[in-house]
């Protein structure tokens, strides 16, 4: 593999500042809990196998992401691990890398070119074709066992920029479609949070100020169904009477569902994908051949089972 020599002057107007041989990782974002947990996997895994990791935060910016894996390219990394900002803009990072002949790893967020990734480039992540089904379909049967027969629904969604929450959104209604419902749903609205507990406060609040009535809330992410408890909690509006699910399994989350509030969520493994995307990056780096799809299961999960999850995040 090529390295380049770097010198000083140009050291100083880097933003990163990766070891070479190391692995430069990308995260979308610090500030977000199942990230986090994620990122915290990759340097967990990197402090236990002896892998030199450089971890630096896009803040939620497309272009600071590019010059941030253009920086590592430039300092001579053996491999890069990408969490996309934008899942439609990873053709650009892909050429940038494949030019340099450097190995790049997607993590959790499906790039917009998964087909035609180049030999020495991969995506470790959970099927989200799963993700949203299991939460839909478990959804569906709480409230046929509240005896709807038909259930008005409100349907959160993560940033519309990201591969996950279209799949996870598409996924509520392929269940519908496809008759895997136990009740039929009415969704009277679906907005965008944008992942943010925040702003799915927001939004509660707006739907709420309608006084539509409503049975369920399906989010795309566990931040978002807490932040539409928060606002229907403010509202005096009893927990017991809404279903409410979401994906992720964070610890916030579990500890919504031990409280009563929360009554679904799908775990999504965050830190078996970092270090999946870290062994994949060491093997690329050595000029091993790995798949190019690896898929880390999605696991429903409910009162019955949360006992079972509460220390894996």
């Amino acid at each position: 593999m090529k390295k380049s020599l770097l010198v000083a002057g140009f050291v100083s107007l880097m933003s990163t500042t990766a070891m070479a041989d190391g692995v430069g990782v990308s995260m979308a974002l610090f500030d977000d809990n199942f990230l986090t947990v994620l990122r915290n996997g990759i340097q967990a895994h990197a402090d236990a196998t002896g892998v030199s990791v450089q971890i630096e935060d896009a803040q939620n910016d497309v272009a600071k992401q590019l010059d941030q894996i253009n920086n590592f390219i430039a300092s001579g990394v053996s491999a890069i691990i990408v969490n996309p900002v934008d899942t439609s803009a990873t053709q650009a990072m892909t050429d940038a890398a494949a030019a340099a002949g450097v190995p790049l790893v997607y993590v959790n967020r499906q790039p917009i070119n998964i087909d035609t990734l180049p030999d020495n480039q991969a995506f470790v992540a959970s099927n989200e074709v799963d993700s949203g089904t299991l939460e839909t379909i478990e959804v569906c049967r709480l409230l046929k066992e509240k005896g709807k027969d038909t259930a008005n629904v409100y349907v959160m969604m993560g940033e519309l920029s990201n591969q996950a929450a279209v799949q996870r959104t598409a996924d509520i209604h392929d269940v519908m479609a496809a008759g895997k419902c136990a009740v039929t749903l009415n969704i009277i609205d679906e907005q965008t949070a944008n992942w943010s507990r925040d702003q799915a406060q927001s939004l509660m609040t707006n739907w709420l100020s309608t006084n539509t009535a409503f049975d369920a809330v399906i989010a795309n992410n566990d931040e978002m169904a807490i932040g539409a408890i928060q606002a229907m909690k403010a509202a005096g509006i009893s927990m017991e009477d809404v279903i409410v699910g979401g994906v992720d399994a964070t610890q916030d989350a579990l500890a919504a569902m031990q409280a009563g509030d929360l009554d679904v969520t799908v775990f999504q493994n965050a830190a078996a994908q970092g270090s999946g995307s870290l062994d994949a990056a060491v093997a690329l780096g050595k000029g091993e051949a790995v798949d190019q799809k690896v898929w880390i299961p999605f696991e429903l999960v409910t009162p019955a089972n949360i006992g079972d999850y509460l220390a894996k995040n």
